[in-house]
């Protein structure tokens, strides 16, 4: 059975969740052995998810009342279809609840969303090592992209290279 157990329910969150979204992202985190990167507070989910302009999106798993897993995405644009996109950022279910089809049903979910707002692509980032994500990413029918490789600049990386473009702009 792919649908959840009838005790989850998937809903959008709601700024009262922002502190439960940080929990799950550390726990996201630990599970990634990234965890010295989870930096980011219920506050800053808040005004992130929930300010003027929201940058992403997040719902949630709830169980017995108790969130158990979250979805967080947003929207990316691609200039060869000209479409919208759907990126999903993190989808994290708590370990003992793992098994109940909560990961299909928010991938489901997100598929639903990215059908109603006309995306053409639904994409997200998986590490290599993340055999098990993998798998279930397969068995949803997701592809891996040949090809291509994931760029980053970080703070400091970002603040040498505009002040970098700020002194010759001319000289890319």
């Amino acid at each position: 059975m792919d649908a959840p157990a009838a005790a989850v329910v998937l809903r959008d969150a709601t700024p009262a969740d922002c502190n439960e979204i940080a929990r799950l992202v550390r726990a996201l985190a630990e599970y990634e052995h990234l965890a010295a990167e989870a930096q980011a507070s219920g506050a800053d989910f808040h005004a992130q998810l929930f300010g003027p302009q929201p940058a992403a999106y997040a719902m949630v798993a709830e169980s017995a009342g108790r969130i158990v897993g979250i979805a967080i995405w947003f929207y990316n644009f691609s200039t060869f279809v000209c479409r919208r996109g759907l990126y999903v950022e993190d989808v994290f279910v708590e370990p003992e609840h793992r098994g109940a089809g909560i990961g299909r049903a928010f991938f489901r979910a997100l598929a639903q969303r990215a059908q109603e707002q006309g995306c053409q692509r639904m994409e997200w980032s998986v590490l290599d090592r993340n055999e098990p994500a993998l798998a279930f990413y397969r068995a949803m029918g997701a592809t891996g992209m040949q090809d291509w490789t994931i760029q980053r600049l970080t703070t400091d990386n970002i603040a040498r290279l505009a002040a970098h473009l700020a002194e010759s702009p001319a000289n890319g």
